[in-house]
């Protein structure tokens, strides 16, 4: 059937509900062959994925997850997510995980979602594993991890045990630089089941199609960006360039927009100033901004993203205002703190 599949995405048709549920059947199945689930999945990126179709997938993937018993009290209020795609190509440095520190310094439940490193040199779990922060956790541990400590890592392999067989599928798409549906999936198949979400992806024409997919899954609060800089486009915003953004809110709607974070105090940066490394390199920026001694573009990176994760998260009600609230976290030494708190070394 995934064969069948595949021809059918190679003469540019789409798949249906009903065809994306027998996928999800092949893609699952340890009997079909790595290099077959590859060329179905270079297939549908190569086609072009329409939001229907992720929509389909994570719909159909969540089904298949774990689900951790998240205390109530939690769910009174707003659970965060902060991701970016993956697949921009640009080795910046985890950005994203550096923010969900932060945030959930500020007082925000952070459930993080994510993987070791298959497109990039380090992914968010090697990174906190780097960092000394738990990530192979079980549902239970998760679940009052966040409760406890306002974060949780939920490691994509441990929630979803049928990605086991679609790992090494991936791994082939890695090797042959393609990316795939997995990069959109990732943001979209969060366990804990978030209730705000910035996502970032690596091509401004997504922005709009991922934030009605959000939409579609009961997200409340949701950003999608793709920020500009020296001609690439970064799975984050940026501090260097246009920033295309899609946002909803339950209490005004959906809305797109392009600007320049000028209204910020926001020293010059070039993409090497944001350059990662591996687990063990990023581990050190991500302690430098969290102490405070990292004061360069860097942090200028983290303050804007945390700035908008605390604004979807509803903790402040401007961008503005949440760079400032992140300033504070670092400069307090609560960010500090919540990393020693969250380390087990």
């Amino acid at each position: 059937m995934l064969s069948s599949l595949t021809e059918h995405l190679k003469s540019r048709q789409g798949l249906n509900a009903e065809q994306v549920a027998e996928a999800i059947k092949g893609l699952t199945a340890e009997a079909v062959t790595p290099e077959a689930k590859a060329e179905f999945l270079t297939a549908l990126a190569q086609k072009g994925e329409t939001v229907e179709e992720i929509a389909a997938f994570a719909h159909g993937l969540r089904e298949l997850s774990l689900t951790p018993p998240m205390d109530p009290s939690l769910r009174a209020g707003e659970i965060l997510d902060v991701c970016g795609t993956g697949g921009d190509k640009l080795n910046t440095f985890n950005i994203s995980t550096t923010v969900a520190i932060v945030v959930a310094a500020a007082g925000v439940p952070m459930a993080k979602h994510g993987n070791r490193a298959i497109t990039s040199k380090s992914g968010s779990a090697d990174v906190l594993e780097a960092l000394g922060i738990p990530v192979d956790n079980t549902p239970e541990q998760a679940a009052a991890l966040l409760k406890e400590h306002n974060f949780a890592f939920f490691l994509a392999v441990r929630f979803h045990p049928a990605f086991k067989h679609i790992g090494p599928a991936r791994k082939l798409c890695a090797a042959a630089g393609q990316r795939t549906i997995f990069n959109f999936l990732g943001p979209l198949m969060n366990p804990a089941r978030p209730t705000a979400q910035l996502v970032g992806v690596p091509n401004p024409a997504l922005t709009e199609p991922m934030a009605r997919v959000l939409q579609s899954l009961g997200i409340r609060r949701g950003m999608v960006v793709s920020g500009m800089a020296e001609g690439a486009h970064l799975d984050e915003l940026s501090t260097m360039g246009d920033n295309q953004v899609a946002e909803f809110y339950q209490d005004r709607g959906f809305h797109t927009s392009k600007w320049q974070a000028e209204f910020l105090p926001l020293q010059p940066a070039t993409l090497a100033d944001l350059a990662g490394g591996d687990a063990q390199v990023n581990a050190v920026i991500v302690r430098q901004v969290l102490s405070g001694q990292e004061r360069g573009p860097k942090r200028d990176a983290v303050l804007l993203n945390a700035g908008a994760a605390l604004h979807v998260a509803n903790k402040v009600k401007s961008l503005i205002e949440g760079w400032e609230l992140a300033a504070e976290t670092i400069d307090s030494g609560k960010a500090a703190a919540k990393l020693k708190d969250l380390s087990t070394r």
